[in-house]
């Protein structure tokens, strides 16, 4: 499209009568105003001209420099924080070159623009938002324009579908499940040849999982498909690498290399009021009922003191015992004025909360992840979070909520409710305040969603089998992959291994050079001898149009004890990832020793054990490695000056921390007692890693304490990893408990290993064959097949008009698991151990801490303790570790702080620390 010739943008400053004097206020962009059509320009300024002396101009920092790209169809990724105009700016362009187009020729019955979003209610919201700048463009306008839009996912009814096809949408808003189900569609895809535009909204939340790796193939099947290569803007809040983001949104070329791409890297333009807040300077001794009273009331009155509060709390159950405690204790929050919001909820319900919220008509609204994305909340002006949300970007996407435009303060408060939080949420903000961001790790080489997009391929067309292979590598997370892998896939979907059809998996594309003329298989558009991919199945498409995706089933397991076979409750899926035979559990607040599962059904032992698996495990989100590493380097700066200025040096640098004073002195107080029990030596920096052995002689258990602090992945995977080698070591039993900041490691007392020595003697070329051995026989790798082996279509969820359930994909899953475990290269087992130990136990993190080790970078140090040291009280009494849910284990804190006071020869908490400055 040619550049804009109205040259409007000056001429229509001079002539506006705007609410405040137009003259004395320095206008910076009205450069990007004459790119607009003039009646895009007047509605533009007739919207926001009210906004001129704050923004320096019409446009917001991420519009200024993203509507000349867009206008110049240059790919971009527009980085910027929630509220600053992104979104607005991507359509705004648009919408003028689309107008424009309309004005010169017209627009034809097909799609120009396709918006892509994660959720349903983000492009509802959208699609709503669209509609005020049409219209508003279209009473402007001096000729009758039409641009018309329409939205279109799962829950599209089939008249609407039937609609688009003869009133084609220009502008398609849609989700990535819905958009490879049209590129397999044969009418509708022929309407997406014509599109010119791609906005892929918050797409930092996609690039991490399989969604993303999904969508990033289909955006190059949909390049192949189109007449002339789409522009791609992308969206996202604020990120870390750049660089990676937009090179997952733009791809490669044939050749491998990069597509140009231009940042808009706006990611820090709005002003952040936030700190971190503690009920207590003492979260050992102060009653638990005294810490949640000081808590609500703080909340309590945080809410009173603005216009509509959002709480996010780390799961679901968090969100509802906040409400529900609100409610009980003050009589100002009513059903009509608050809320909870969270994916256990029903879908209309979660829609009534939204409409609410976003007319300003609830004061407060508690959730856990699910309001992290999606609606605009132009009346949030507090975004408090409970407990730490576990890295900067979800800080900064979660108080992002506030203060939903630019100009105005994001103010946000984290009230942090143990001492291992406490700590990782002021190195959080501390961080945040100096522009640190968390990286994104995409999945590589994922082979189920590859199988997906290579049968559709195949379905679509027959194809060379080069193109196929050639598209699949121009999308990001595929840019690595080897001739090994693809023959690896190819193998799997023609189902090349003897035995698999005696199991219903059959093959899903033929492959084959193609006959000559005169041959049997000849296909006219491809030379004689091109090797060829095609589908297999009368029912193919049907079958992948009904299967796509990558979002797994779900479902609970009904949890039975073995003698009496008493039924005791139901448990996540999830959950079982976590949990190994002998570990312990909460139920109904019964203690339960897991010991299998057969199918849908736990079998358990009672047992007066201590829990060694927290009941919140499975849902709140995992300490990123990143912010890990931070609070090591954290703590090596304190113990620095601790050792050179005692605690009162301590206090004085930490008020430089946004934190309030009880955060202040009560991580003073942990780590002035931590050194003085146990050493410096037993704190981990970014060069020590710390083991502290304790022997307890009550429960007749060694008990090592690792000071891992690199979140919770890594140390699911280092502690899988040391408990198989230990238990080989030890020939005895080993339970694993793990949090964010370290796990545990448990065996008989009269069982003993040298841990830093087994730790010394992993080669970092092993962990991944070690790990493997130690996932043998899992309920974790025996959930991955299944959900992988569904993704690859290999078990259909959907066939023939029956749907199978997830319990009943998995006992398929545990039936061919035992079959295909023992086939070489099996796509849907590799990308099984792949997905376990790359994206969910991030193995090649391991692989680098062991290399550290190994070149002395980092040392191990380990001492023996009678009781855990202050900073393994969190390991210690893992299942309390959120005082918002559990506070059953407070005594057992409080014993183990009253054993560190006596062995430092302390009386009080506070009394040897000097705390009079």
């Amino acid at each position: 499209m040619e550049r804009g010739t109205s040259g409007g943008g000056r001429a229509l400053l001079a002539s506006y009568d705007f609410d405040f004097a137009s003259e004395a206020v320095s206008i910076d962009d009205a450069d990007v105003l004459d790119l607009l059509e003039p009646a895009v320009a007047r509605w533009w300024v007739r919207e926001f001209g009210a906004y001129v002396p704050e923004n320096g101009g019409f446009f917001t920092p991420p519009q200024k420099e993203a509507i000349p790209l867009i206008h110049d169809r240059t790919n971009a990724l527009i980085c910027a924080p929630t509220g600053s105009g992104k979104t607005l700016a991507s359509f705004c362009a648009i919408i003028n070159e689309l107008y424009r187009r309309d004005r010169q020729s017209g627009l034809g019955n097909s799609v120009y623009c396709l918006y892509v979003s994660p959720l349903k209610s983000l492009a509802n919201d959208i699609h709503r938002n669209l509609e005020v700048p049409l219209s508003g463009i279209a009473d402007l306008a001096d000729d009758e324009i039409e641009i018309r839009h329409a939205i279109r996912h799962g829950d599209t009814d089939d008249a609407v579908r039937r609609r688009m096809l003869t009133e084609t949408p220009h502008v398609l808003n849609t989700t990535p499940e819905t958009l490879a189900i049209l590129l397999n569609s044969p009418k509708f895809s022929e309407k997406l040849r014509t599109v010119e535009y791609v906005v892929v909204d918050e797409i930092h939340s996609v690039a991490e999982n399989k969604r993303g790796t999904h969508l990033a193939v289909s955006l190059e099947r949909l390049e192949a498909l189109c007449d002339r290569s789409p522009t791609r803007i992308g969206c996202s809040a604020t990120v870390e690498p750049l660089s990676t983001m937009a090179e997952f949104l733009v791809g490669r070329d044939d050749d491998g290399d990069v597509r140009e791409y231009e940042i808009v890297d706006t990611r820090f333009v709005r002003e952040f009021d936030l700190r971190l807040t503690c009920p207590t300077d003492d979260l050992v001794n102060t009653p638990p009922e005294v810490v949640t009273d000081r808590f609500y009331e703080q909340l309590h009155e945080l809410i009173g003191a603005h216009t509509n509060t959002l709480v996010f709390t780390n799961t679901r159950s968090g969100a509802e015992r906040v409400l529900h405690n609100l409610r009980e204790r003050y009589d100002d929050y009513t059903e009509e004025n608050s809320g909870c919001h969270h994916g256990s909820l029903s879908a209309d319900r979660r829609r009534r909360a939204e409409r609410r919220l976003k007319a300003g008509e609830l004061d407060v609204v508690t959730t856990s992840t699910s309001l992290e994305l999606g609606i605009d909340m132009p009346h949030v002006d507090l975004v408090v979070q409970v407990g730490s949300p576990k890295s900067v970007a979800a800080l900064l996407q979660r108080v992002g909520r506030a203060g939903h435009r630019l100009g105005e303060t994001v103010t946000g408060r984290v009230v942090a409710l143990d001492r291992d939080e406490l700590v990782e949420c002021a190195v959080m903000l501390k961080r945040a305040e100096e522009g640190f961001v968390d990286r994104v790790f995409v999945p590589e080489n994922a082979h189920d969603v590859a199988a997906q997009h290579v049968y559709g391929m195949a379905i679509d067309a027959v194809r060379p089998e080069a193109e196929a292979k050639r598209i699949l590598k121009r999308a990001y997370p595929y840019r690595n992959y080897s001739d090994a892998d693809w023959e690896t896939l190819l193998r799997y979907l023609t189902a090349d291994y003897e035995g698999l059809a005696d199991r219903n998996v059959y093959p899903k594309v033929w492959r084959d050079e193609n006959d000559p003329p005169d041959g049997e298989y000849h296909y006219p558009d491809f030379p004689a001898g091109e090797p060829l991919l095609g589908k297999r199945g009368r029912l193919a498409r049907v079958i992948y149009l009904t299967n796509v995706g990558t979002i797994p089933d779900s479902f609970s397991c009904d949890v039975f004890t073995r003698g009496e076979r008493e039924w005791v409750g139901q448990l996540d899926e999830a959950y079982l990832d976590t949990l190994e035979a002998g570990d312990v559990f909460v139920l109904g607040g019964s203690h339960f020793e897991y010991r299998y599962r057969r199918g849908s059904k736990v079998y358990v032992d009672p047992t007066s054990a201590r829990p060694t698996v927290p009941s919140w495990f499975s849902e709140r989100l995992p300490l990123s490695y990143d912010l890990g590493r931070e609070v090591l380097t954290f703590q090596r700066e304190l113990l620095d000056r601790l050792e050179s200025g005692g605690p009162p040096a301590v206090r004085s640098w930490l008020r430089g921390f946004p934190i309030d004073e009880n955060a202040v002195r009560a991580t003073t107080r942990t780590y002035d007692q931590q050194v003085r029990y146990a050493g410096a030596g037993s704190v981990s920096t970014h060069d020590r890693l710390a083991i502290e052995v304790e022997l307890d002689r009550t429960e007749y258990r060694r008990r090592y304490y690792v000071h891992s602090n690199y979140g919770r992945r890594f140390n699911d995977g280092l502690s899988r990893l040391l408990a198989h080698r230990c238990a080989r070591a030890a020939d005895a039993n080993v339970t694993v408990a793990v949090a964010d900041h370290g796990f545990t490691l448990s065996m008989p007392l009269n069982r003993k290993v040298d841990l830093v020595g087994v730790l010394e003697d992993v080669a970092p070329a092993e962990v991944r064959t070690d790990l493997r051995d130690a996932l043998s026989g899992t309920d974790l790798l025996k959930r991955y097949f299944r959900i992988n082996a569904t993704r690859s279509l290999m078990i259909l969820k959907r066939y023939k008009g029956y749907e199978k359930s997830a319990s009943q994909q998995q006992v398929s899953s545990e039936m061919l698991l035992g079959f295909a475990d023992d086939l070489e290269d099996f796509a849907v087992v590799e990308e099984t151990y792949r997905e376990i130990l790359e994206d969910k136990l991030h193995v090649e993190a391991i692989e680098d801490v062991l290399s550290a080790v190994r070149r002395g970078d980092l040392v191990v140090e380990s001492r023996q303790v009678t009781s855990p040291s202050p900073r393994a009280f969190g390991l210690a009494t893992l299942a309390a570790s959120d005082v918002v849910l559990a506070e059953d284990e407070s005594a057992v804190l409080r014993e183990f702080h009253r054993r560190v006071l006596r062995e430092i020869g302390d009386g009080t908490a506070a009394g040897a620390l000097g705390e009079t400055d």
